[in-house]
């Protein structure tokens, strides 16, 4: 069995920055278990797994644009200038780290400032870094059958009316 979309994979993976850290290994936290081309992961890594097989390993790196994206392509926002502390040098090019929604820490690079408004790119902190990785497949299984439809599920309904 090789790996392809739907297939649930476990892998033992590490991720750093290239020459630098360690941003993910599962020497720390244990084998990751994902289920493929559900976008569990980060997409150019998955991509690199395609049609492996159990106990196969490889290790490479990720350009950063493929890892992230380019920086043009992130999401820009518009944010109330008095989000900002009151005495933050706001011009085009500035950059602000903020947290995401979730707790993600981002970069904000200002794209334009007016009175009442600041327009900034979110980008990923890593967005402008390469990433080294390295990966083994351990194991694949395909995914669950479907659960069969009642007979129900397959009635098309239509409204009914009484006749006068």
């Amino acid at each position: 069995m090789k790996v392809s979309d739907g297939q649930f994979v476990r892998i033992d993976c590490e991720l750093r920055v290239s020459g630098g850290e360690v941003i993910e290994s599962s020497s720390k936290t244990g084998p990751v278990e994902y289920r493929h081309g559900a976008g569990q992961i980060l997409a150019a890594l998955e991509a690199r797994l395609e049609a492996m097989s159990p106990g196969e390993e490889k290790s490479g790196v990720i350009p950063a644009a493929e890892a992230f994206g380019a920086e043009s392509a992130q999401p820009a926002m518009s944010i109330p200038r008095a989000s900002f502390p009151s005495d933050a040098k706001l011009e085009v090019g500035s950059q602000f780290e903020a947290k995401s929604p979730q707790g993600t820490p981002i970069t904000l690079t200002v794209l334009s400032v007016d009175a009442d408004t600041v327009t900034a790119r979110a980008v990923h902190p890593l967005a402008s870094k390469d990433l080294e990785f390295r990966v083994k497949v351990l194991s694949i299984r395909p995914p669950p059958p479907p659960v069969p439809k009642s007979p129900v599920e397959e009635l098309e309904l239509t409204e009914v009316t009484e006749a006068d």
